[in-house]
């Protein structure tokens, strides 16, 4: 498994394209839900993930601070269903904290998350910060990890 970190102008067109594949593979087929996945963030993001024989397996990117939200923050974080259990999504989240500190330092990280995924991201230390809301029809819950 490999592992890419990059920042938005460090990809190549053809990563684009499978980040962007994948991102609608996941979040709007899978998930059924129409949604605007080119927000602009992306530009602004470093681009984590890790590919397998140039398939994306697990796939998120962080947003420095003032884009989304005040704080730094991760978004469009998914396993693809083939690495799903395997404990992927885990080393993933793990490796966006350590990324995220190595470029920003040690500072609070905020999400978006869907409320089904709030017990996985509390085992990584991100508490609920916020009520719960729909964002394209799906609830969520803003999580921080301080």
């Amino acid at each position: 498994m490999k592992t890419v970190i990059k920042r938005f102008d460090e990809l190549t067109a053809k990563e684009l394209y499978e980040i962007i594949r994948a991102r609608t593979e996941v979040f709007v087929v899978e998930q059924n839900c129409p949604y605007q996945e080119l927000d602009g963030l992306d530009v602004y993001s470093t681009h984590l993930y890790f590919a397998e024989n140039g398939v994306i397996a697990a796939y998120m990117r962080i947003v420095p601070a003032g884009k989304r939200f005040q704080e730094v923050s991760f978004g469009r974080i998914f396993t693809a269903m083939p690495y799903r259990g395997t404990g992927l999504g885990a080393k993933l989240l793990e490796e966006g904290i350590k990324t995220a500190e190595k470029i920003y330092g040690k500072l609070p990280i905020r999400i978006g998350a869907q409320k089904y995924a709030c017990g996985f991201y509390e085992r990584f230390g991100f508490a609920i910060d916020s009520d719960e809301y729909d964002e394209d029809g799906i609830v969520h819950i803003e999580m921080i990890r301080k």
